[in-house]
This record gives structure tokens, sequence and C-alpha cells, in this order.
């Protein structure tokens, strides 16, 4: 019973992460859709909406809480990180089977999801490693920022303030080109996997950026007269 307890934990994980993976696809998808970057940024951020109010698991959202946690919170944090890049990597494969594969405009509108992914993969792939961890941490700021602040507004029945906690520092990270590693890794694949090896050290700098920016909040609180 124990052993089967455990594999359903670890499978409800998997199930949640990909789910992240997933939502962060489609959020890739109608950002490079549009052709107005602030209606871009504001649908992408339905993404991480559905993220937080349906309990799916996002690398970004929980590794700001890995300071003080047990070993067991880490592997589950980094196993997060794997299905949400499985679950990004599966959505891009999809989108590649269909017409947009093609360049073929969306909806009539003269956008091209392969070329507006591939542009902005060459742009990030082409940034010096220092750079891309910096703009990483921004965004792993902003995205605790979103997650907690989502959180506490929900504890206190703010519904508003909880919409307004995910929409505004999404679209403040989007429309500033700031990197996050589950969405660069679905505009990676939706690129054709360009330039592999700059590409495995480009990711890794991400992925640490983000942890770094995730927890930096919760760790300079703790030096304050007003802790989380």
């Amino acid at each position: 019973m124990e052993e089967k307890m455990q594999k359903n934990k670890w499978l409800s994980f998997w199930a949640d992460g990909m789910l992240s993976g997933l939502m962060i696809g489609i959020g890739g998808i109608v950002n490079l859709s549009c052709e107005n970057r602030i209606l871009g940024a504001l649908l992408f951020s339905l993404g991480l909406f559905c993220i937080v109010q349906f309990q799916y698991g996002l690398y970004t959202g929980k590794v700001g809480y890995i300071i003080g946690r047990d070993r067991a919170y880490l592997a589950e944090t980094f196993f997060t990180l794997l299905s949400n890049a499985v679950g990004a990597a599966l959505t891009a494969g999809l989108v590649l089977l269909t017409r947009f594969a093609n360049d073929t405009p969306v909806h009539g509108m003269d956008v091209a999801l392969m070329g507006r992914a591939q542009t902005t993969m060459e742009t990030k792939l082409g940034d010096s490693l220092l750079s891309s961890f910096i703009l990483a941490i921004f965004c792993g700021i902003l995205m605790f920022t979103a997650v907690d602040g989502h959180r506490r507004c929900a504890a206190k029945g703010n519904f508003i303030g909880g919409i307004l906690l995910v929409v505004m520092p999404i679209m403040v990270f989007i429309l500033s080109g700031f990197n996050h590693c589950v969405a660069d890794l679905f505009y990676y694949f939706l690129a054709g996997c360009p330039d592999v090896l700059r590409a495995l050290l480009y990711f890794p700098a991400v992925i640490l950026g983000n942890m770094v920016g995730g927890i930096l909040i919760p760790l300079l609180k703790r030096f304050s007269n007003h802790p989380l």
C-alpha cells in the first residue's frame, strides 16, 4: 500500500507538471500569434492563471519555496521541472503537426509562428550566459510575486487582487523579455531545436537564474520586520 501511494504521488507530480507545460505552451502560442505585444502578454498570463487556479505544478512556482525545505521537496521541484519540459516539448511537437508548421498565417493575419519562435530563440541563444542568467533572475522574482501574491489574496478572499497579481507580473516579464525556462523550452522546441550545444549552456543558466530569483524575496524577507 505504501509503495502504491508513493507511485501515485509521483504520478500526480508528473501529471500536474505536464499540464503546466501544456498551459505555458498554449500561452506561448497566443503570445507569438498577437501582433500587439501588450495583448500577447496579457493573454499569455492565462497559462499561469490556470496553473494556480487548478493547482498544476510549475517549477518556477515551486522553486521559491525551497528555502528550509527537505530533500523530498527539492526532488519534487526538479521532477516538476522535468515534467514541465516534457509537457512544453509535446505541445510544441503537436503544433508542428499543424498548418502553423508551414508558417501559414494565423487566422488570416500576417503572423507566422515558426518565424517568430526562431527569431526569439536566436536572440536568446545569442545572448551571453551572464545576461541570460540575470534576465532569468528578474523573471524568477516576478514568478514568485505572482504565485505567492495569488496565494495570499486567495486566503483573504480577494479574487480581484489575485487576478491582478497573476496577470501583472506575467505581462511585465513577457514585455521585458525576461527568461523563463519552461516558456523558452517551448519556443526552443517549436523553433526546431537550433544550436543544441549553445542550448546546453543556455538552459542551465536560465534554470539557475529562475531559482535564484524565486528564492530572493523569501530569503531577504527573513531579515525583515515584516516576514512572509
